[in-house]
């Protein structure tokens, strides 16, 4: 009966706002406003109308951020015909998300984690570990002198404001775990850090040599959690006996840089493995992969898994792929520091929903197996779902004719305010000369109107 009444709230339903909500169950919507007091009246736009219009105006069509909150807004009308409206206008939406406590958005995706970690069940343990994959991208913002106070330059001079993403992804599927914004200038190996109560005690941990820090590696011990890093030239390791690296496959090794042993620490016993290059590469040459893990025993986890394991790890770039190129999040839109760390926020928490309900939905296979799910044509569904959920009483063309008209505002701040990057700054045109004809030039002139008439 148990196993019956598991299966039975697990199946699949039939609608989007249907997969939607096994994600941000009542659970889950009742943890994320237990974090904030509750207010005495309810507001126009509480969390759940904002949090699923911005799902929508992430998925939706539009030329415009407006015309994506229209679409967004009929379709949670549609789906919730018996609440209460939310507000109309683009800018009430957009004051209630800078009012709305990003810790209730971080709730809000605590949960959802959640809810997929239940679902994914075995699927989620490959040969005894969890992988998961770690890297950061950043995404660029509009140039605003706030943003750019708030968010500052990373790169160039001249480079726009920033906003720096380190996500965690579930190797095995694909999957967007968990996530950490900062600024432009932000630490990678930091935000990692604040990511590790996110991680099951079965996660290993796959990062690219950019990640490998004594530190790093300390705290991710510190919390009983396993590591797979790729090195480097920068790491120095130390073996008890000589040893030489053409000959080297696998075996145990010291990390102990030269500071931490100035401070008198004690090293970090690691198993350095290492990944034979296969074949010649067409106008590059491929080198071996060196991996270092904590996981001493070859047993638990071998040559062969290790490999499988950060060939995997390319599946982070798929995500950010996805999420700036699917998506389409290469550029933010929100123009103030509030907006745009909860657009970031909430358009992650859209992403992972997607491919999470896409992959539950699709794959009956284990974790690795069955066909590629496609992001993109996933989204053209979505999309598909939300316009016939809309369905807007579309007036004859001559009355939609009569409001194509501009507005009437008279110009009174000035048209540049500010210096942009590679742009010269504009001068306003000098006035004429103005001369006094000569004698001479008068006489020309008298010349040249005799003889037109």
């Amino acid at each position: 009966m148990k196993a019956a009444r598991t299966l039975q709230g697990l199946q699949q339903p039939q609608s989007l706002i249907g997969y939607v909500r096994q994600f941000l169950t009542p659970t889950v919507w009742k943890q994320a406003r237990g974090v904030v007091p509750q207010r005495r009246s309810a507001p126009r736009w509480d969390l759940q109308p904002l949090v699923v219009v911005m799902l929508a105006m992430t998925w939706a069509t539009g030329d415009s951020e407006s015309e994506r909150f229209e679409k967004a807004r009929g379709y949670y009308v549609a789906c919730h015909e018996s609440r209460r409206r939310p507000g109309k206008t683009f800018v009430g939406f957009q004051k209630a998300m800078r009012r709305g406590p990003m810790r209730q958005l971080r709730a809000l995706a605590a949960g959802v984690r959640q809810q997929i970690h239940a679902r994914l069940g075995s699927r989620r343990i490959v040969d005894g570990f969890e992988p998961m994959g770690c890297d950061g991208s950043r995404i660029e913002c509009p140039r605003t002198p706030e943003l750019e106070r708030g968010l500052g330059q990373a790169g160039k001079n001249d480079a726009a404001p920033n906003v720096w993403l380190t996500a965690f992804v579930h190797l095995p599927t694909g999957l967007l775990w968990s996530w950490r914004l900062g600024p432009g200038t932000a630490a990678e190996q930091e935000h990692l850090r604040h990511l590790l109560a996110t991680l099951s005690p079965e996660a290993l941990i796959v990062c690219d040599a950019a990640y490998m820090g004594f530190d790093l590696v300390r705290a991710i011990l510190g919390v009983k959690r396993s590591f797979l890093f790729r090195m480097s030239s920068r790491v120095g390791l130390y073996t008890l006996e000589v040893a030489n690296l053409e000959d080297w496959t696998e075996g145990p090794v010291l990390y102990w840089p030269n500071y931490v042993q100035k401070r008198g620490k004690a090293p970090i016993q690691c198993r350095l493995i290492r990944i034979p290059a296969k074949g010649k590469g067409k106008g590059a040459v491929k080198r071996d992969v060196w991996l270092l893990t904590d996981v001493l025993d070859p047993a638990r986890l071998s040559a062969a898994t290790a490999a499988k394991f950060y060939r995997w790890r390319w599946r982070n770039e798929g995500l950010f792929r996805t999420y700036k190129r699917v998506i389409n999040k290469v550029k933010l839109a929100g123009r103030t520091v509030a907006l745009v760390h909860r657009e970031a926020e909430l358009s992650l928490l859209a992403t992972q929903i997607l491919l999470a309900h896409a992959d539950l939905a699709l794959r009956t296979a284990t974790a690795t197996d069955g066909p590629v799910i496609s992001p993109r044509k996933v989204l053209i569904e979505i999309r598909k779902e939300i316009d016939a959920a809309v369905k807007p009483k579309v007036k004859c063309y001559h009355e939609r004719l009569a409001g194509c008209r501009t507005g009437c505002r008279k110009q009174k701040s000035p048209k540049a305010t500010r210096k942009w990057p590679r742009r010269k700054p504009h001068k306003p045109p000098k006035p004429p000369g103005l001369h006094t004809l000569t004698q001479e030039q008068k006489a020309l002139l008298n010349k040249h109107m005799s003889a037109a008439g």
